[in-house]
């Protein structure tokens, strides 16, 4: 493997709808009850459902544990990591 070939790994555990773990997090973008818009080493996630809300977040690690009912997982754009940039939403 070449030095500066990037690891890109991501998990998601869900348990019973109510808690879930993610791995190779890298940005947050927004969360409040209903929805969690997030960035992964392999895309853009979406998490939807009701009470939502963030019980642990390390950014060193890239770890996250959403806990609420979750009601929807949705992957967006793989090649996006990082939120876009506000001209860059702007002039889409």
């Amino acid at each position: 493997m070449a030095e500066n070939t990037v690891q890109r790994t991501h998990h998601a555990i869900l348990e019973n709808r109510e808690k879930l773990m993610l791995s190779g997090v890298t940005a947050i973008e927004s969360f409040d009850d209903r929805a969690v818009i997030l960035y992964t080493q392999l895309g853009e996630l979406v998490i939807l459902g009701r009470g939502l809300h963030m019980q642990q977040l390390s950014v060193e690690s890239g770890e996250v544990t959403v806990e609420g009912e979750v009601q929807a997982l949705r992957y967006g754009d793989r090649d996006r990591s990082q939120p876009e940039g506000f001209l860059r939403r702007l002039l889409r």
